[in-house]
């Protein structure tokens, strides 16, 4: 079946490396659709043996895996950072600026999934040992690992149903893969019941990574530095994907209509920051507010004047919303805010991540579409941690109704914050786990 998956790849692959270049068209940044290390290909250039290989896909596990890669660096291990899109390469850039500059970290394409492009990797690299980030099994990946003698780890794993479902009909392709997997930790115990089902063994439950990641504490600082002197009531609505953005704005228009009609907008105003997921939505997101009418300022703009800067301050003075259109910021727009509603989860695509939000004490609102957090939404809303919202319209009259209640407010925030520190800890236990992979595994010598 791997065999027969290979052919296919390289048959479709015009197709597959054609998509890809629409959509780094339209997303922008650097994607590299046909750089020569996209196929496994490095010319003159020298791997790094013996690294700890961390594979993040996007932006999303860049993020997660934050607190594995400062825990490894802290311990003394260089990190071979990989990813397949822009976006998760512009934010390990980003972050890892000094250990890049002192030879620490080194970031790279994963190749696409074709056996000689996998295989050249691992010959090229020689990674001491793989940690993927969340679900990136691919067939031909794992069987360049195995037969490189890389022990692979798949860490803060998850599976829902329909992924179980999935690769359960794929099973002739997925389960070896699954299989040859050294150890996995998973998020839950619902997690680890499905990676068992689908093939994988040695599996623990370990816990999501995103309960350790610590938000940014600068930007965070200048987040709530800015919003102190805009004294304005604050509502983020972040992460919105696909279809999401159009009912949100009409939301936001109704809202502002209503309480300005009432009288009861006056003191201190209220201002909407809206955040799209994706880059590439952003100009679509403006159109929308245009076309409805509605005041913004764009938060790129802001940064242009001079960030927290008087100026600043004063182009959100009369507008409804701020139109979040920068990346690597969302410690800055929750630190903004008083309440946070998460998209992804207001359309059937499972859900984006929240529990940053609920370490700075935000009270959340997330939608009905939540598969990708299953467990840990369910966890957050017995603890009274975050609210669940039918459509946007629902989110946002909740969202003001939470406004006008700041005992509630300060309760539900403590009951965030208290909720992400006791599921912390999922780190420690995978780089224990990683670092008695590196005790077993055989010495090997430089370009061996």
């Amino acid at each position: 079946m791997r065999r027969l998956y290979s052919l296919l790849l390289y048959l479709l692959s015009p197709l597959l490396l054609g998509w890809m270049a629409l959509r780094a068209r339209r997303a922008g940044g650097r994607w590299a659709v046909l750089d020569a290390a996209r196929f496994g290909r490095y010319g003159r250039t020298r791997g790094d043996s013996g690294a700890v290989w961390v594979h993040a896909v996007s932006l999303g596990e860049t993020r997660a895996a934050q607190p594995l890669i400062r825990a490894l660096l802290d311990r003394g291990h260089r990190v071979l950072l990989t990813h397949l899109t822009a976006t998760g390469w512009a934010e390990g850039e980003r972050a890892y600026a000094a250990e890049r500059a002192d030879g620490r970290l080194r970031q790279a394409w994963l190749p696409y999934d074709f056996p000689g492009a996998t295989g050249r990797f691992m010959r090229h690299h020689r990674p001491a040992v793989g940690v993927l980030i969340e679900r990136e099994v691919w067939p031909n990946l794992v069987h360049a690992a195995l037969h490189a003698g890389v022990p692979l780890v798949l860490a803060s794993a998850r599976m829902s149903d329909a992924s179980l479902h999935r690769t359960l009909r794929l099973g002739a392709l997925l389960r070896p893969a699954y299989g040859a997997l050294t150890r996995t930790y998973a998020q839950s115990l619902e997690d680890a019941r499905r990676l068992e089902r689908a093939g994988a063994r040695q599996v623990a439950v370990s816990g999501n990574f995103k309960f350790d990641v610590q938000p940014d504490r600068g930007r965070m600082a200048r987040g709530a530095g800015f919003a102190a002197r805009l004294a304005r009531r604050v509502v983020v609505i972040a992460s919105t994907r696909e279809g999401e953005d159009a009912p949100f704005i009409e939301a936001i228009r109704r809202a502002t209509g209503q309480r300005r009609a009432r009288g009861d907008d006056a003191c201190p105003p209220l201002l909407f920051i809206l955040v799209p997921r994706h880059p590439e939505r952003f100009e679509p997101a403006a159109g929308l507010l245009q076309a409805a009418g509605l005041a913004y300022v764009r938060r790129s703009h802001l940064l242009d004047l001079g960030d927290d800067s008087s100026t600043a301050i004063e182009a959100c003075r009369d507008v409804a919303v701020m139109l979040g259109d920068t990346l690597g910021e969302m410690a800055w727009y929750y630190a903004c805010a008083q309440v946070a509603v998460v998209g992804g989860s207001f359309a059937p695509l499972g859900g984006q991540n929240f529990i940053e939000a609920s370490a700075q004490g935000r009270p959340v609102l997330v939608g009905p579409h939540t598969a990708h957090f299953e467990q840990a939404v369910n966890d957050a809303l017995a603890a009274g941690a975050i609210a669940r919202a039918a459509d946007p319209a629902q989110a946002v009259r909740q969202a003001l109704q939470w406004l006008d209640d700041p005992a509630g407010l300060n309760r539900m925030g403590e009951a965030a914050r208290d909720w992400v520190r006791r599921h912390a800890g999922a780190v420690a236990r995978v780089v224990d786990g990683v670092e008695a992979l590196l005790l077993q595994a055989p010495q090997r010598p430089p370009g061996g």
